[in-house]
């Protein structure tokens, strides 16, 4: 499944087409994805104007200019392309291990006041739209129960050593909880202990003081994950089966990957003569380096 740096890849393709552009007409080809879409949702969206296009964990917002926002989740094999009013299209992110999705698994088209078309596709159709009024955003089931986002700056080594205190699961399953930090996701928690040096098989309470105050331990660790993903980001995020960037290349990370999806390999950090490490945590692969992740 795409984490965050996917997409907000996606989101940063997608927002110059969106932002500023209008709805002339939306074609609906299913009733459902994940979940049903809204009643009338190709008619409520008809005409109405987007202001901005947001992220939220692993959401993109498309904030309506009345009031209401069109909220869009990839899940598995979800994907957008663009079809530009000069004819050329842009492919927003594939994340399927098949060939790219015959037509019937295009599902939605936003067909756009500047002649632009956007069209989402999902082979499996795990991905989902709705319609939410914008004040009540924070509190609907998809978003309430989120937490942190790391780009932001609430996410600091205070923050996190209040909440991991006392926590007795494993440093990689806190790293992944959505109710703890969102967006972050199997792949990046590997290559962001790595980076901050610490085993994922750590239990989480050990890295914080009994009062939470943060250790170098944590201040490592928000380090990490800010970096991780921001190098992520300016990569175009990782192209482990077909995603592709809005401009049609690959993104660029995984080219960059120290731990994940190297076992048996040696350990990228100069001067380590570790071999990486598969382990499974919660039914996910956890790569790592048990000579230099302590």
């Amino acid at each position: 499944m795409p984490e965050l740096p996917e997409v907000e890849t996606v989101r940063l393709g997608l927002a110059p087409v969106l932002v500023g552009n209008s709805f002339r007409c939306v074609e609906q080809r299913r009733q459902d994805l994940r979940f049903p879409l809204p009643k009338h949702f190709a008619e409520r969206l008809q005409g109405r104007k987007v202001d901005a296009l947001d992220r939220r964990a692993k959401y993109l917002l498309a904030r309506l200019d009345d009031g209401e926002v069109l909220v869009m989740h990839l899940g598995m094999t979800g994907r957008f392309s663009i079809d530009q009013a000069n004819g050329k299209t842009l492919e927003l992110g594939e994340f399927e291990d098949e060939r790219k999705p015959a037509p019937k698994h295009e599902h939605v088209v936003f067909h756009l006041a500047d002649g632009t078309s956007v069209r989402y596709s999902d082979t499996r159709r795990f991905g989902l739209m709705d319609l939410i009024p914008g004040k009540t955003l924070p509190a609907h089931a998809l978003f309430k129960g989120l937490g942190v986002e790391p780009l932001s700056p609430d996410f600091t080594p205070e923050w996190l050593g209040n909440r991991l205190k006392g926590k007795a699961t494993s440093i990689k399953a806190a790293l992944v909880d959505q109710r703890l930090i969102a967006g972050l996701g199997n792949i990046y928690a590997c290559e962001v202990l790595f980076r901050a040096g610490i085993s994922p098989l750590r239990l989480a309470g050990t890295l914080a003081t009994k009062t939470g105050k943060p250790t170098k331990a944590i201040e490592a660790l928000v380090k990490a994950v800010k970096a991780v993903l921001g190098d992520a980001i300016k990569a175009g995020g990782s192209s482990l089966r077909d995603y592709v960037r809005a401009d049609g290349r690959l993104g660029r990370f995984q080219h960059s990957f120290k731990v994940y999806g190297r076992e048996g390999k040696p350990c990228r950090k100069k001067g380590c003569r570790g071999t990486v490490r598969r382990i499974v945590q919660s039914g996910r692969s956890t790569f790592y380096c048990p000579n230099c992740q302590r």
